[in-house]
């Protein structure tokens, strides 16, 4: 496995990768520890760019806020629907953020509004599987592992350029 470490507006961004380039696991950390919920840091080394993956991610940061949807990502199986969860989490689009009641829906199961929060809680891939576009009921924030300020900035982001 390989890591990057890269400054972006809204933080320090890690990603790591598998030997083919797809995102294992990726967050607003400068620390890979912090990931290590997610995979085996101990097996990872630093390089300077990890390939497409940190390609995508500053093309998004760019404004092409659709660069990541392409990105292949592996992250370990968490079971039938979070598995599930995370590809339609790929489908909600940039700039049009949807409620936990809505992501429920829009994952087949509408009254497990529960286990659409535990699919965005329990997501490896910050930025690249966009849990940050899943809002509270009342649309407000809520939880966001990398803080709400990073939440903030990513929504406000996507909002001023798709």
């Amino acid at each position: 496995m390989l890591y990057s470490v890269s400054a972006t507006p809204a933080g320090p961004l890690t990603i790591v990768v598998d030997g083919d380039g797809a995102v294992l696991a990726s967050g607003f950390t400068a620390s890979l520890e912090e990931l290590s919920l997610f995979v085996e840091v101990g097996a990872s080394r630093q390089v300077g760019d990890v390939g497409d993956a940190q390609k995508a991610a500053r093309s998004y940061l760019d404004g092409d806020v659709h660069a990541i949807d392409e990105v292949v990502v592996r992250q370990r199986p968490g079971g039938e629907f979070l598995t599930h969860a995370w590809d339609v989490l790929r489908t909600v689009p940039a700039g049009a953020p949807v409620t936990y009641s809505e992501f429920a829906v829009l994952s087949g199961r509408p009254p497990a509004i529960r286990a659409a929060a535990q699919a965005c809680a329990r997501n490896a891939a910050a930025l690249f599987v966009p849990c940050h576009r899943v809002l509270r009921t009342d649309g407000t924030l809520g939880g966001f592992r990398w803080g709400l300020p990073v939440k903030r900035w990513l929504l406000d982001h996507e909002a001023s350029v798709a």
